[in-house]
């Protein structure tokens, strides 16, 4: 399995609602966090090289609370739930940069 993936200006990554399976980490690029209402999308942010998104589904594992499509030409790294799971048993210290991104979103 490619662990590294590019997208096109504009495409998907993932949307609202669908299967949180795994978290990404952009390499380069910019990636548009969004969500619909129904006056229209609401974006959420946007985000840059090495910074991570999709992350919550591989705590919680629901479905996504928002959209991802990129700003741009961008690459990213994909972070599996099996990957994620070898890091909390084997490096657990390796986890602390997700959970400070996470600990900053909440506030």
């Amino acid at each position: 399995m490619n662990l590294r993936r590019n997208f096109g200006k504009g495409e998907i990554i993932f949307h609202e609602g669908s299967v949180s399976d795994c978290a990404y980490v952009i390499e380069m690029g910019s990636i548009e966090i969004y969500t619909t209402t129904p006056q229209g999308e609401k974006i959420l942010g946007t985000l840059g090289a090495n910074e991570i998104f999709g992350e919550m589904g591989l705590i919680d594992g629901l479905p996504r609370s928002a959209s991802a499509r990129a700003c741009e030409t961008s690459v990213v790294f994909i972070l599996t739930y099996q990957t994620f799971e070898k890091l909390v048993h084997k490096q657990p210290k390796a986890l602390l940069p997700i959970l400070k991104i996470l600990s900053h979103r909440l506030r």
